[in-house]
């Protein structure tokens, strides 16, 4: 099983490096920076329950060029949602063979968009739940907990194994749209979290920014209700009930959320590393999709427009935002 990571980037290189440690045969398509980064130091994944392997540079396949794809069984599409597109024609100039191609992207429309362009194609939405953070010199480690998840397909077998074999666990799920809404439900944090230039469990620790997570999220749950969408329960707690519990004082939200802050004390989320990067977010695929829902349903998302409006605002000044300040920004939308 020839496996290629496109797009090697934090998510691509942990799920590569994970199935490269127990012996996979995985070619990374990769950012010039990154590759140098690998080339120096190797590849290191690690993760919050203290896992830690490293594979030397001269093991690592290593590669720019797109036409590598072609030799892939599986190939695991890990870009940013605003280059799936240019990907997925990249991939029709060089594949020849019929390729399974998984997802594994934030947003809901990806999938879409490869199926548009490469019909002939298997192409299967998946989901990454956890946080992985780039920690410098080649070191990838997985701060949070969760299972991934690919959309139910008879030829998934040998992978699933290898993922388990790699202490990664992996469900087939037959509605994707409803994990993917559920985990953009969560994602809605990484906005939060890169205006407060926090860490993650600092962030969620104090209470007036998870109440700004608990308006976004009760905004877009309202919307889904209305569009007769049922989000996944991909956490102890039903989606519902969340912004419920984040609206605890701090000291009841320490006592009954300590699975939901058993995060690495380093963990950052995506969006917040891409504005500390000077890179553009992915806040269009992840808000903006609660804004696009309630377009459709001729209806409107006050708090996630002004999400995106911060964020965007932030690619080009950033600024930290305490979290009374950006409760009151919230509250006045």
């Amino acid at each position: 099983m020839k496996i290629c990571i496109y797009g090697a980037g934090n998510i691509g290189c942990y799920l590569g490096g994970r199935l490269a440690a127990i012996g996979c045969d995985v070619q990374f398509i990769v950012r010039p920076q990154i590759r140098q980064q690998l080339q120096q130091y190797g590849l290191t994944v690690s993760d919050y329950r203290g896992y830690q392997h490293t594979i030397a540079a001269n093991q690592l396949q290593l590669s720019d060029d797109p036409q590598v794809a072609a030799q892939a069984d599986i190939i695991f599409v890990c870009v940013k949602s605003a280059a799936t597109e240019y990907v997925a024609h990249e991939l029709k100039t060089v594949l020849r063979n019929k390729t399974l191609i998984i997802s594994f992207q934030n947003g809901l429309r990806n999938a879409e968009i490869l199926k548009q362009i490469l019909p002939e194609q298997t192409i299967l939405a998946g989901m990454v739940p956890f946080n992985v953070a780039a920690l410098g010199n080649g070191r990838f480690h997985q701060g949070t907990e969760g299972e991934l998840y690919i959309k139910q397909n008879d030829a998934l077998h040998e992978l699933m194994n290898a993922f388990k074999t790699a202490g990664l666990e992996l469900k087939l799920e037959p509605d994707m749209q409803a994990v993917q809404w559920a985990k953009l439900i969560l994602n809605l944090n990484n906005a939060v979290n890169a205006l407060s230039q926090l860490p993650l469990k600092q962030q969620l620790s104090i209470r007036a920014y998870r109440q700004c997570l608990a308006m976004a999220q009760m905004e877009a749950l309202r919307l889904l209700k209305i569009a007769h969408i049922q989000p996944a329960q991909l956490t102890a707690l039903p989606a519902q009930i969340v912004p419920v519990v984040l609206r605890l004082p701090d000291f009841i939200f320490n006592v009954v959320s300590k699975k939901m802050l058993a995060i690495d004390p380093l963990a950052r989320s995506s969006m917040a590393d891409d504005l500390m990067a000077g890179r553009t977010t992915e806040i269009d695929w992840i808000n903006g999709e609660v804004v696009r829902l309630a377009e459709q349903l001729n209806l409107e998302a006050p708090i996630n427009a002004k999400l995106i409006q911060l964020v965007k605002q932030a690619e080009t000044s950033p600024l930290a935002w305490s979290a009374q300040a950006l409760k009151q920004q919230l509250e006045m939308a």
